[in-house]
């Protein structure tokens, strides 16, 4: 699918179902808190969150004291969504509206988390042109959250074909230069009470 599929495929998403009713949603995103935590972020770090779109991830981060968030998506109706429910909060973060394959990142970053965005990438150039950015986005040093469907996980979300992981296939997609540091299985009950097994890794960048 290319950039303008992508983008016409979650304008769609978000402009006809609630934040509730797709199957990512999550109440509390503890496993992706508790991935940064063990990040050891401090207040000052700067966070960007990929296809975070109407995560409730954000509203966490503020909620801990974090002062430099960024949230990027490619459905501008996601993150309006997601500003909307901050409100005034909303001012708070930095909001980006683009494809992250073809996204030109004007800083960097000391921590980079991503849940369920990568694995939509099927095409091995897009997977090339995500990592191309991420390594532009992010200091040495800084840690990668990224979380994707498990070998065993579904093989299709929201109609579309996903590339599902193993530890050793999201390192491998990295490439040299990032240690894998913690990886965590987790199972998500989506809203309508189905399992969905997913792989939440942390790998940190040389510094």
């Amino acid at each position: 699918m290319n950039d303008a599929g992508r983008t016409s495929h979650w304008e769609n998403v978000y402009t006809t179902k609630r934040e509730n009713e797709v199957s990512w949603f999550q109440e509390n995103p503890a496993a992706s808190l508790e991935l940064i935590g063990l990040a050891r972020p401090v207040p000052g770090s700067a966070i960007i969150d990929i296809g975070g779109g109407a995560s409730r991830l954000v509203d966490c981060l503020l909620h801990r004291g974090f002062k430099d968030v960024t949230v990027l998506d490619i459905s501008a109706a996601a993150l309006d969504a997601a500003k909307a429910r901050l409100g005034e909060q909303a001012s708070q973060v930095q909001w980006i509206t683009a494809d992250v394959t073809g996204w030109r990142p004007d800083r960097t970053f000391d921590l980079w988390h991503d849940r369920a965005a990568f694995h939509f990438l099927t095409d091995p150039a897009d997977r090339a042109a995500y990592v191309g950015c991420l390594q532009r986005s992010i200091r040495p040093g800084a840690h990668v959250i990224l979380a994707t469907f498990a070998i065993d996980g579904p093989e299709k979300c929201s109609g579309l074909p996903v590339h599902r992981y193993d530890e050793t296939g999201l390192a491998r997609e990295l490439g040299d230069g990032f240690q894998l540091m913690q990886s965590r299985r987790h199972e998500h009950s989506t809203p309508w009470n189905s399992m969905q097994r997913f792989l939440f890794c942390l790998f940190r960048r040389a510094a």
